[in-house]
């Protein structure tokens, strides 16, 4: 165990011992009620954080999960007779299918209108319980809950607190190994750049889902310890100021493994001292919203380590990382049925109303070579490259990569296929080391599934310090290996530039797609490129390269791609292509940077 890890163990074990010890020296029930309350809170913020802060989904509707949860437990052990610990376990399941079924339909939108999806199943919820009294007994409530039990006897209020205590530890610990593992990596390069994610094999939705799927669980689980602790449960518990008090919880806290906890610490005690003025406490909740999401963007975990990196530097320890390591090595990929031809576009077309970037655009790139892509402005060389890469899809045609067709392909899908590529515009996960970054790139050749992540011990540990390793190598490769542990949007432009690249090689491509790697980079950062290219065909990666820097173009291409005005015009070595009276014309009088084409990069829009 590092060190790092052995002295986060002792702090939580130092802490959970002090938090275990005050049933022991007080038995006043309200005070051990606020520290149930604290433990519940953090419960149910634990799992909102990562679909908030890591995967960037705002919600206004948990309180409608918690409703999911606090009801199963209480029909499944008041009405129905269950065991109340399978009762509460279910709870937890249930809340999880509904977090399912409000996730898929949902992320169909983004930004506000989710939002006001959620706080939809959050009313309609409340409404429910409310109105339909034959079932849930509207504000009259559902009482004779069965408490949880041990050797027979009913938990009582220390009890109580001593089992959210284990609870908390356990999820913390879990929810540490998970986000700080290949699933919190993928969360939140979601977060940051979703086109990115998918260029690398993360499935956006996929994550999505899966964060609201964990958010919902721990919301139920709360909703049945409150439940199940009070024995009672009623429609006033459900109310919306309840989804605005998780998910302030959640950004007061700060984007961080720990700022649910201090979230919870805080604002459970601020609400207790405020219980008795409810106009103040609303009137604060909406105060502190305002605070957390403008002047502390990072919450208190963000104030707390900003704090800690200043004055107390041994606290948050960089990673140790090796001395030497050999030199990567690109995996072995499995035969095609074409050894001549990787990938085979036939007949590409694609309009935006009456502008046509694609049209039947034909082209078939061989193995070992760099085929370079070039035209005037506003050609269609980038939204050709989102056709190849799955993330625009044509009105006709077809692509064969590797043998198989990939045309409505999702792009993370394509990616793991082995097709990989840079932006035009830089899409790097700027907040994330460049470590992390790379390891992005790795996702999925990972080999770690979610139950091993949580536990984070075993293969799932070996996966993440091979993962380490590779990485490094291949900033190695690249001369970033002194820039690991910085963060990726403080470095140099040019540096930039190559940790995309390096990202991108990660995704073991057999092809890969260069969108302008020389934009933005000085007369030696493009000679740099020309020799890192080379390289890069060396380890045995195909490229294709759309560049407007012919002196690269020349240096580096096996054959050269000419287009204009969406349609091919010219094919062949470099020197035939230098030499052909069309290109020739097309170029007359184009030397300016392509504006229009990198307006719609990712997007797949219009180019001019």
């Amino acid at each position: 165990m590092m060190r790092g890890e052995s002295k986060h163990y002792l702090w939580l074990i130092v802490v959970a011992a002090l938090v275990a010890a005050i049933p022991l020296v007080t038995s006043n029930d309200f005070h051990l009620r606020i520290v149930f309350l604290i433990g519940v809170n953090y419960i149910a913020a634990s799992g909102l954080n990562v679909l908030v802060n890591y995967t960037g989904q705002k919600s206004l509707g948990h309180a409608g999960l918690f409703a999911v949860g606090a009801y199963a437990v209480s029909l499944l052990t008041a009405r129905w007779g269950w065991n109340p610990w399978a009762a509460f376990a279910m709870a937890g399941v249930l809340a999880g299918l509904f977090g399912v079924v409000i996730a898929l339909p949902a992320l169909r939108v983004k930004g506000p209108a989710l939002a006001m999806v959620t706080i939809g199943f959050g009313i309609v919820v409340e409404k429910i319980v409310s109105e339909w009294q034959d079932l849930f007994a509207g504000q009259q409530g559902i009482y004779g809950v069965i408490p949880l039990n041990f050797g027979g006897q009913m938990f009582g209020t220390k009890q109580w607190v001593w089992f959210v205590l284990i609870l908390c530890v356990l999820l913390h610990v879990m929810f540490r190994y998970l986000l700080n593992g290949r699933f919190g990596r993928a969360f939140l390069a979601v977060n940051t750049a979703e086109v990115a994610a998918e260029s690398v094999g993360v499935s956006v939705y996929k994550f999505k889902v899966l964060a609201f799927v964990i958010s919902a669980f721990t919301c139920g689980i709360a909703g049945a310890l409150i439940a199940q602790q009070n024995q009672y449960i009623n429609s006033d518990f459900i109310t919306f100021n309840l989804s605005i008090f998780f998910l302030l919880i959640v950004l007061f806290g700060g984007n961080s493994v720990y700022g649910p906890l201090l979230g919870a610490v805080v604002l459970t005690l601020l609400d207790s001292l405020l219980s008795r003025w409810p106009d103040v406490q609303h009137f604060t909740y909406g105060a502190l919203l305002l605070f957390a999401l403008y002047a502390m963007p990072n919450g208190l975990a963000g104030f707390v380590r900003t704090l800690a990196r200043k004055f107390a530097p041994g606290l948050v320890p960089k990673e140790a990382l090796p001395d030497t390591l050999p030199a990567w090595q690109l995996k072995a990929q499995p035969a095609t049925g074409d050894a001549s031809v990787l990938l085979d576009a036939q007949g590409l077309y694609k309009a935006y109303g009456g502008v046509v970037p694609t049209n039947d655009v034909s082209l078939q790139i061989r193995p070992g070579h760099v085929h370079s892509l070039i035209g005037p402005n506003g050609a269609g060389k980038t939204t050709l490259l989102n056709i190849l890469s799955g993330i625009v899809a044509p009105e006709r045609g077809s692509i064969l990569f590797a043998g198989q067709n990939i045309v409505g392909v999702s792009p993370n899908r394509i990616a793991r296929m082995g097709l990989g590529r840079t932006f035009q515009n830089l899409r790097l996960f700027s907040d994330m080391s460049v470590l992390d970054n790379v390891k992005v790139g790795l996702h999925s050749h990972i080999k770690a599934g979610f139950v091993a992540s949580l536990i984070g011990v075993g293969k799932a540990h070996r996966a993440e310090l091979a993962a380490r390793d590779e990485a490094l190598q291949i900033l190695e490769r690249l001369h970033l290996r002194d820039k690991a542990l910085d963060v990726a949007g403080s470095l140099p432009y040019g540096l930039q530039r190559r940790l995309e690249l390096a990202r991108a090689l990660a995704t073991h491509p057999r092809l890969l797609l260069l969108d302008e790697p020389a934009a933005g980079l000085n007369p030696q950062e493009t000679q740099e490129l020309v020799q890192v290219i080379a390289r890069i065909r060396d380890l045995g990666i195909t490229v294709l390269l759309i560049e407007h820097h012919m002196d690269l173009v020349m240096a580096v291409s096996d054959h050269v791609i000419v287009l204009d005005y969406g349609q091919k015009i010219a094919e062949g070595t470099p020197a035939e292509v230098q030499n052909n009276p069309r290109v020739i014309a097309a170029y007359l009088g184009s030397d300016d940077e392509d504006e229009a084409e990198g307006a719609h990069d990712e997007t797949g829009g219009p180019h001019a």
